[in-house]
């Protein structure tokens, strides 16, 4: 390699000039910062004006994508904006597009721009988001932030929590404290129903629950916890040695939006001195308007909750909260003080967020929602937390009305579960299960609008969940039109 700080072809070597400027291999120009951030800015943009058009899902087998996607690495770098267009034209369109006005499926998630802009602006920052001392702006930020879920749920002071990546990531912090809690008991078992979502299952088995202890509970024709189930299964554990931990509880299960019996629940566990753990990733922040307050009455008893501002929030991924009644019983579990992070004792008094979860090097999740929420103000926000609970209504008349389609689950929060099922027909379960795999295949690869589906008690299910703050009354009419259409042709 030529090291005299002449070109290959004669001309000046480009690392001569950024050596001058006293800047690393790795480091760009401001005037090319800024053009490459403005180009991203401008593109982004774009996309997103442009997306009501498009189809809410595209991808490609991995055949397609090696042959696209797959190299050795360069050893020599390329023009950035080269690079940007090889991202923003080969890689980031072949997605789930989540933020489209008809994203149905799963559950989707429409984010602010100033959420997005936070983001950019806490990894220009580079902010680690750990302790008090590393990071007092960002973690004051966090609290507050905390605090507005906290009085939002009806929590007490006492209560307190983090940030994590997801509900995933709060459902393990939860279990861990509650299993500390209990006296890390020698046979610990976790009670959820049928409906949980896999991420409490598998939080439980991380925290060290062998699968014997993990106990799945009936639900009735609500897709709600069964309480004479819950007791029985207590009863029985306890007799035959088990130690329960934690009961959880959905405040929107991802099948059907279900609410379990939070208020029976709370009692029960305060009874049975079990821990009480409510998963609101999805739910939870219905309690923004009053109907949502409403259905979720009783959250507030629970030893702790789970959220996902990357839902219902409007916020881009990933970002979940852990909040705890009582935050000392995090903090209980997860500080430790180690002879590297002794310095972290500047700032006695306040807390290091590190020793509330199983992060220590955290991204500064807090400042999207805090931006977002300053920028829209909270009247915006209950207003399209409105918007989803009252479209999923709108979905619901519109299929009892339909000579097609057969209602399976009423709208509960967003989601509205269905089945072509036309009137009269008379078709066997496994007819129907066949026309509706065929019909959610059409709409896969022939509609633009993004469905996904669900087994209610072995019933194959069609499931609308209604939350992007864009998405209008004419995307899910026509949407359910198109359902409707596509059903009556596999029939």
């Amino acid at each position: 390699m030529d090291q005299s700080g002449e070109g290959g072809r004669g001309g000046k070597d480009p690392r001569a000039a950024d050596e001058a400027a006293g800047r690393s291999d790795l480091q760009m120009s401001s005037e090319a910062m800024l053009a490459l951030a403005g180009k991203a800015a401008e593109l982004a943009v774009a996309r997103i004006e442009s997306l009501p058009g498009e189809n809410a899902w595209d991808g490609d087998f991995g055949e397609g994508l090696e042959r696209l996607l797959l190299e050795q690495p360069p050893e020599n770098g390329r023009p950035a904006e080269e690079v940007l267009r090889r991202a923003v034209d080969d890689i980031l369109p072949l997605t789930t597009r989540l933020d489209h006005p008809r994203c149905f499926g799963f559950v989707p998630s429409e984010p602010t721009w100033p959420g997005v802009v936070a983001d950019f602006l806490a990894s220009a920052w580079n902010v680690n988001a750990c302790s008090w001392l590393v990071a007092s702006g960002p973690s004051q930020v966090e609290l507050v932030v905390l605090d507005w879920f906290r009085r939002w749920l009806g929590y007490p002071e006492s209560a307190g929590g983090l940030l994590t990546s997801g509900g995933s990531a709060a459902s393990v912090d939860a279990f861990v404290a509650a299993r500390e809690a209990a006296g890390n008991p020698q046979r610990p078992s976790v009670y959820m129903s049928d409906q949980s979502h896999s991420s409490q299952a598998r939080a439980a088995v991380i925290v060290g629950i062998r699968r014997e202890g993990i106990r799945m509970v009936a639900t009735d024709g609500d897709y709600r916890l069964d309480m004479k189930a819950l007791a029985r299964t207590v009863a029985e554990d306890r007799a035959a040695g088990f130690q329960p931990i934690a009961i959880c509880a959905n405040a929107g299960a991802p099948s059907t939006g279900a609410i379990d019996p939070l208020q029976e629940m709370a009692a029960f566990c305060e009874a049975e001195d079990i821990w009480l753990h409510v998963d609101a990733a999805y739910g939870g922040f219905a309690a923004l308007n009053r109907d949502g307050a409403r259905l979720l009455a009783g959250i507030e008893r629970a030893d702790s909750i789970g959220l996902d501002p990357h839902k219902w929030l409007f916020q881009p991924y990933e970002v979940g909260c852990l909040l705890v009644k009582d935050a000392s019983k995090l903090e209980d579990v997860f500080a430790f003080g180690t002879t590297v992070l002794q310095d972290t004792i500047w700032g006695a008094n306040h807390p290091n967020i590190n020793d509330r979860g199983l992060q220590l090097s955290r991204s500064f999740r807090a400042l999207k929602i805090w931006m977002s929420i300053q920028t829209f103000g909270m009247s915006a926000f209950r207003r399209a937390v409105s918007k989803g609970m009252e479209l999923s209504k709108r979905a619901e008349a519109w299929v009892q009305e339909s000579r097609t389609l057969e209602l399976l689950t009423p709208a509960s929060l967003g989601i509205v579960c269905m089945r072509v099922n036309p009137a009269g027909a008379g078709l066997t379960d496994e007819t129907l299960e066949d026309v509706n795999r065929e019909v959610l295949a059409r709409l896969f690869w022939d509609d633009q609008a993004f469905v996904s589906s669900t087994s209610l008690h072995g019933t194959f299910s069609l499931r609308l969940c209604i939350i992007n703050h864009s998405t209008s009354w004419d995307d899910v009419r026509e949407t359910l039109e198109v359902v409707e259409r596509f059903g009556e042709e596999a029939v």
